[in-house]
Formats: structure tokens, C-alpha cells, sequence
């Protein structure tokens, strides 16, 4: 009886499945309103929605109200046709010209110039492949290494592991390389002047580059504002190439609006990084980006400059076993360090021991922090850097015990796969 009780319930529930409206499945349950920026074409030359120069009078791609996910598809930071496969000679055929691809710019309706933009970073999904260089000519210790090298990463969610780094696998912590709001007139013009002096001083300055500019219509060599568009690399009050790793999962941005629409960008993202990205590049990716942006009415006074609001990223970040060494702005006797070389100062080349110097410590405890990871682990020296680039964190000791501000360098330990 009670088995015949069970089929005709069965059956019943049969007919009325068939008879009553389908249920939706729980996927289909939809609450987010979506702006979407896709990119296309295997280059930013390619795609109206990528841009690598930064000025007003570049067009909006999108439109989003505050509170929609907004969603960028990204480029990886050199525009690269890099792959699992390159070698390190791949590296010197890189155009920094190319450089930074970003997507975008967002226009948010209700935003003006004087407002704040306030970026809640909400999901980043990783490409599969990301690389980290040397490039000739560029990082903190340019001087000692000369010559290009790559290491290819294969990604995931858990995390990055190399062939050419057996035994290490840096953990997910990824955050945009670059993300700002694009300058006013005023801006490009003070900014661009300031730049133009420390060139002339002997600086390292970036003036505008028409060549391999983008958008064309605007930068490009017979552009609009050819003279005018500021180059990607130098982060600026407007954010971009900030390369801040603690803008993590769940943290706010505060930008300052420079222009109506703010022109919200994201590019050059990371899928790990020391702090100091010290050879130039970090775990370097494309990806699929999602924010959401509020305005914050009249902030623009207060906050001139990209400023963080978070909770427990930093903390989450933080290794659970670590190697650190000390560093202060000690150097050799008739040194010049790459850095200081444009002030020309016979003084500096003269001294063992520089006042007050952050820059020199940081380079002391990075050089003591290579020699440590190629003694105790074997690596070369380039692949040393590469590690301390995307696993080492450069932290600020004290700036008050006078001559020697001290600079430390941290080793993430976690990264080396326990045998």
C-alpha cells in the first residue's frame, strides 16, 4: 500500500512538473546592472577600446551609472606577443612605445570635475599565461643587470609556477597595475611642464610620444594633441601605473575627477608583485576586471591624489614564514648610483655614506636580499631579482635615526615548494 501511496505521489508530482511553468534554476536569479568592455583584435591597435596615452579629448568607450559592475577585459602591461614558448631574446623586441594598453575610458553619469570617484575592486579573473622580464635599460637595479631575461608563468586562481623557476609558486594576489581617471587640460599642461623640467635637469622624464600612440585620432603622429598626450609609464595624481599591490579584492580607490565622466581606465594588471616591483615587471597578465564606482560628491578638495580604503587585505597578504634584510644608503667609495647620476654631483661619487637616503638603503637591502636568495636557494642572480620583483617587499624601516634611514626587504618564504 504504501509503495503504491509513493508512485502515485511520484506521478502526480510528474504531471504537475509538466503542466506548471519551469522553475528557473538559481543561475538565471539576476541583480547586477552590467557594463561590459570587451576587447578585440590581438592588439591595442586593434581595438576602440583600448587606448596608451592619457588626454581629455579621448572619447568615452561606455557609459555606467554608479553602482553597476562594470566589467574591462584587459591587456597584458607591454602589448606583447609573449607566450609559454618565448625566450629571452623575445624581450628586446618589445616597442615600449606600445606601452601601457588600457580599456576604456568609462564615462560615470553624475560625475564632474571636483568630485571623487570611490573604485571598489570586485572580481579579477586571470588569463592562463603572465611573464616577468628584464628589460635593458629599465628597473631599480638597471646598471647590474644589462641583459634581457623572461620567465613564462602558467596561472591559475591557486597560483603562478614557472619551468624557468622549478620549485616556487607565487600565490594569487592579483590587482591592477594601472587604473586612474584621465586628466584635464590644466592637468596635462602642469604635469607635462613639471616633467619637461626635470628633463632638462638630467631627470629621467617621459615627454610625449606620438610614435605607437593611441588613440591615433588624438595622439598619433598627425593627431589632435600629438604634443600633448602624457605617456602611461609615470604614475600621476589622476592614478594609473600606480603598481600598488595591496589594491586588493574588496579595497575602494578614491580618485579625484579631473574632467565630467571622471574616464575610468584599467590596464597593466598583475597577477602577483613584491612591493618595489623591483626589475621593472611583476607577474604580468591580461584579465577580466569588475568594479563598481560611487561618486562622492565635492571630495575633490580634499583629495587630490589616489588614496586606499580596505579591511583585512593587508593582513591576508602577509606571509606566514619570511626573510628580511636591513638596508642603509651605504655604497662605495667613487659610486655613482644609477639613480642619482643626474644631479652630477662629485660630492655623492666621493661618499661611502649618503644622509637620509631611502633610495640607496632600498638598494642595499635588495642587493643583500639577491645575495641571499642565490646562497641559499641556488637561483641565478636574474632569476633572484625576477623572484624579489614579484615575492620581496620593500618596507620602510624608520626615516628619524639620522644618517641611516633604513630600508628592509622581505621574502615571501612561502613561495618555495616544500619537497
Amino acid at each position: 500500500m504504501a509503495k503504491r501511496r509513493i508512485i502515485s505521489f511520484l506521478a502526480a508530482g510528474f504531471v504537475l512538473g509538466v503542466m506548471s511553468p519551469a522553475i528557473a534554476d538559481t543561475t538565471d536569479v539576476k541583480w547586477r546592472n552590467v557594463v561590459e568592455i570587451k576587447k578585440t583584435g590581438a592588439h591595442c591597435v586593434d581595438d576602440p577600446n583600448c587606448f596608451n596615452r592619457y588626454h581629455p579629448a579621448i572619447k568615452p568607450v561606455a557609459t555606467a551609472k554608479p553602482g553597476d559592475h562594470i566589467i574591462f577585459h584587459t591587456r597584458d602591461a607591454l602589448d606583447a606577443d609573449l607566450d609559454l614558448d618565448s625566450v629571452a631574446d623575445d624581450v628586446t623586441a618589445v616597442d615600449l612605445n606600445l606601452v601601457h594598453p588600457m580599456t576604456g575610458p568609462v564615462f560615470i553619469e553624475g560625475a564632474e570635475r571636483g568630485d571623487v570617484l570611490a573604485v571598489k575592486l570586485v572580481d579579477i579573473d586571470p588569463d592562463e599565461y603572465g611573464y616577468t622580464v628584464i628589460v635593458p635599460g629599465f628597473g631599480f637595479l638597471r646598471d647590474k643587470f644589462t641583459e634581457p631575461y623572461l620567465v613564462n608563468w602558467q596561472l591559475t586562481r591557486n597560483a603562478a609556477v614557472s619551468d624557468q623557476m622549478p620549485g616556487i609558486a607565487v600565490p594569487y594576489e592579483a590587482f591592477p597595475g594601472s587604473i586612474g581617471v584621465l586628466p584635464g587640460e590644466q592637468e596635462v599642461a602642469a604635469w607635462k611642464a613639471r616633467e619637461a623640467a626635470l628633463g632638462a635637469a638630467g631627470g629621467v622624464a617621459l615627454p610625449p610620444e606620438p610614435t605607437g600612440a593611441l588613440p591615433a585620432a588624438v595622439c598619433g603622429p598627425e593627431g589632435s594633441n600629438k604634443d600633448d598626450c602624457l605617456r602611461t609609464i609615470p604614475p600621476r595624481e589622476n592614478g594609473g601605473n600606480m603598481d600598488v599591490q595591496q589594491m586588493q579584492l574588496g579595497t575602494t580607490l578614491l580618485l579625484p575627477c579631473f574632467i565630467d565622466g571622471c574616464g575610468l581606465f584599467i590596464g597593466d594588471v598583475h597577477y602577483a608583485q613584491g612591493d618595489g616591483e623591483v626589475s621593472g615587471t611583476a607577474v604580468e597578465m591580461g584579465a577580466t576586471v569588475t568594479v563598481s564606482a560611487q561618486i562622492r560628491k565635492g571630495e575633490g578638495a580634499n583629495i587630490t591624489s589616489p588614496q586606499v580604503e580596505g579591511g583585512a587585505q593587508i593582513k591576508a597578504m602577509e606571509p606566514s614564514s619570511f626573510y628580511q634584510t636591513i638596508g642603509m644608503p651605504l655604497k662605495g667609495a667613487g659610486e655613482v648610483p644609477a639613480f642619482q647620476t643626474y644631479i652630477d654631483s662629485q660630492k655623492i661619487a666621493d661618499l661611502e655614506n649618503l644622509s637620509e637616503d631611502l633610495t640607496l638603503a632600498a638598494r642595499d637591502a635588495l642587493l643583500q636580499m639577491i645575495d641571499h636568495i642565490t646562497r641559499t636557494y641556488g637561483l641565478s642572480p636574474e632569476q633572484a631579482y625576477i623572484l624579489s620583483s614579484v615575492a620581496v617587499d620593500l618596507r620602510v624601516g624608520q626615516v628619524v635615526d639620522v644618517p641611516n634611514y633604513i630600508i628592509t626587504a622581505v621574502l615571501n618564504r612561502d613561495v618555495f615548494i616544500e619537497k
